[in-house]
C-alpha cells in the first residue's frame, strides 16, 4: 500500500484532516543506505513545507556525510492523526518491511482534540512496540521526537499558550518515560519550537506548521543520537 501522510491541520473551527493522497518521492535524497521509516503526524509529514524540507527527509540528506548514510525516508504521516489513527494506519498498510532506523512523533493531536494522558500513555506505548517491531526488534534503532509546543506558534494567539505547554509537557513526560521503559532514544525538539516563538521564518504560510528551517533543527538533533544508535551494535 502506498505510502500514507498523517499529522495535524488545525482551523479556527477545530482540527481537521487533510484528503488522503500519496506521498511525493523524496527530493534530492539519495536511495541508497540504511532503511528509514518516519512515523507520525503533520510534523513529519511537514505540513505546508515542499517534500524537500520535511525534517526526516532533511535528516537523510544529513547523514550522507556520517558513518551511516540513511535511504530516502518512508514516511506512514497524516494531517491531523491521533496515536490511535496511526496505529490503524500502520495496520492498514500491511508494511512487513525492516528498517534500520525508525523514528516516532505523535501526540499533538491527542493533546489539541483533549484526550486523556491514560489513553495517550496506552496508545503511545503500543505504537512503541510497533516502531521496534519495524526496526527488527531492536529498541536501539528506534528514536522518538517529542511534541512540539504548538502554543508558541502564531495561530495560537488569543488561547492559553501557558495552558498548552503545560499540556504538552504531560504528554510529553509520558513519552520520555515509556522510552526510558523500552530503552528506546528520546530526543527533545520542544525547546527548539519554543524557542521559535516570535520569528516568522520558523513558520510555514498557515501560522501552525514549521517550516524547513526549524525542521532543519530537528533534523540536526536527531542526527547524532541516531548515529550513534546506528553504529552500536
Amino acid at each position: 500500500m502506498r505510502t500514507l501522510l498523517i499529522g495535524i491541520l488545525l482551523t479556527t473551527l477545530g482540527m481537521g484532516c487533510m484528503k488522503d493522497h500519496a506521498a511525493p518521492a523524496p527530493v534530492n535524497t539519495p536511495n541508497a543506505g540504511m532503511p528509514f521509516l518516519a512515523l507520525g503526524d503533520s510534523y513529519t509529514i511537514g505540513e505546508g513545507v515542499p517534500p524537500a524540507e520535511r525534517w526526516p527527509v532533511q535528516l537523510a540528506r544529513l547523514s550522507q556525510t556520517q558513518p551511516v548514510p540513511l535511504a530516502a525516508p518512508d514516511i506512514i504521516a497524516r494531517t491531523g492523526w491521533t496515536t490511535a489513527e496511526l496505529q490503524s494506519a500502520i495496520d492498514n498498510s500491511d508494511n512487513r518491511k525492516t528498517y534500520g532506523l525508525v523514528s516516532l512523533l505523535i501526540g499533538v493531536n491527542n493533546q489539541y482534540r483533549g484526550q486523556g494522558l491514560g489513553k495517550y500513555h496506552t496508545e503511545f506505548r503500543e505504537l512503541l512496540r510497533t516502531a521496534v517491531r519495524f526496526a527488527g526488534g531492536r529498541a536501539g534503532r528506534v528514536v522518538v521526537l517529542s511534541i512540539p509546543d504548538w502554543g508558541q506558534a502564531p495561530f495560537a494567539q488569543g488561547q492559553d499558550r501557558a495552558r498548552i505547554g503545560s499540556e504538552i509537557d504531560a504528554f510529553n513526560a509520558v513519552a520520555q518515560q515509556e522510552c526510558q521503559l523500552a530503552g528506546v532514544a528520546y530526543v527533545d525538539i520542544t525547546s527548539l519550537s519554543r524557542a521559535a516563538s516570535g520569528d516568522a521564518r520558523q513558520f510555514a504560510s498557515d501560522g501552525l506548521h514549521y517550516s524547513g528551517h526549524q525542521m532543519e533543527q530537528w533534523a540536526q538533533r536527531v542526527l547524532p543520537v541516531a548515529q550513534t544508535r546506528l553504529q552500536t551494535p
